[in-house]
Formats: structure tokens, sequence, C-alpha cells
């Protein structure tokens, strides 16, 4: 007679267990906290960081000139819901956080947060973080899916992502132009293929 497998409960972490283990730890790893799931990633590779700079300063620029808050990039504490901190790759505030962004207290609201899937991060970014920026009305969430070269848009009402592989337009409410990134130009410069 074989023995049932009792599923254990998953543990629940809290905001201040994880802002102890980012105190303690050092390396680059992210540690974030969605539902009550801790959500770990390892410091990024060369082409991933390539992807954030570029994303970061391709919205610095447009973000800064339009006059709509300020673009930024991990780690900044983010907890747009108590209980739950997240720290995308690239962020858009809006104005009206840019006092406490540049203090110590975290951000509690974003325009556009933009994750670069990674092996280690691709549930989280797709399912857990998607969930959080949608009921929390961020307004646009870009998955930047290297391996694929697409941007998966989510806004927050959607059910399924639009699926970007030429380019990427984002009108955010007060602009007066879009921004506009071409995609191919891109992925080709995040993985050295102009070189």
């Amino acid at each position: 007679m074989g023995m049932s497998a009792r599923s254990e409960p998953r543990r629940q972490w809290t905001l201040d267990e994880v802002r102890a283990l980012r105190n303690r730890t050092t390396g680059g790893t992210r540690y974030e906290l969605v539902d009550g799931e801790l959500l770990v990633t390892p410091a990024p590779c060369g082409v991933h960081q390539m992807a954030v700079q570029l994303l970061w300063a391709a919205l610095y620029s447009y973000v800064r000139e339009q006059q709509l808050g300020l673009a930024s990039l991990a780690p900044r504490d983010i907890d747009l819901e108590p209980g739950r901190s997240v720290q995308p790759d690239v962020f858009v505030v809006p104005p009206s956080e840019i006092v406490r962004f540049r203090g110590a207290d975290p951000i509690e609201r974003l325009t556009l947060a933009a994750e670069i899937l990674s092996p280690s991060s691709a549930r989280g970014d797709r399912v857990k973080k998607r969930a959080l920026y949608q009921r929390s009305r961020v307004s646009e969430y870009w998955i930047v899916d290297l391996d694929a070269r697409v941007i998966e848009r989510w806004r927050p009402d959607d059910e399924r992502p639009e699926m970007l592989s030429t380019r990427i337009e984002w009108l955010p409410t007060g602009a007066s132009a879009p921004f506009t990134l071409g995609l191919v130009a891109y992925f080709a410069e995040v993985f050295g293929d102009d070189l």
C-alpha cells in the first residue's frame, strides 16, 4: 500500500523578511515579494544588462523631454500594494512620485514597468508581476523576451499580450508625441549583431 504525498503549504514571506534579506546579501541578487511569494533573481548576464541599459536610455530622454516624470532602473523598491515589493528592470515614475523616488521611501505608483526575461525570472515576470502590475493599473507593462526578440505589451485590462517584433509605440497621458523604439535595431544592438 503506497503512501499519499502530503502537500505542504507554501511559505508566506513578509516584507520585513524580504527587506532583511536585501540588507544581508550582496552580489546583485534581487529579492522581490508578490502575494507572499519570494521571487529571487540572480545577478544578470551582460546581454540582459545591455537590454536594460538601451531601453532605459531610450526612455529617459523621451520621458524627460515630455515632462512625464522620471525613467529609472533597478534596484529601487516599488511597493504598489501593501506587503508587495518589486524592482522592475526599467520603470517610469509619474511626476507625483519624483520626491518619493529621490528619498528613501518606496515608490507607490508607476506609469510603465519593463522586465527583461531571463530563465530564472520568466515565471515571476509573466505571471506574478504581470498580475500585480495589472491590478495596480500600471498603464504599460513590457516583457522583453530576448530569445524571441519581441516585446510583450500588457495593459491593465488585457487578457493577452500584444506581441511586438518590429517596433513599439507608447503614447502616455500628457505626452505630445509618442515614444517609438525600433525593435529590430534594438535587439541587434543588444546582441552586438551590428559589430
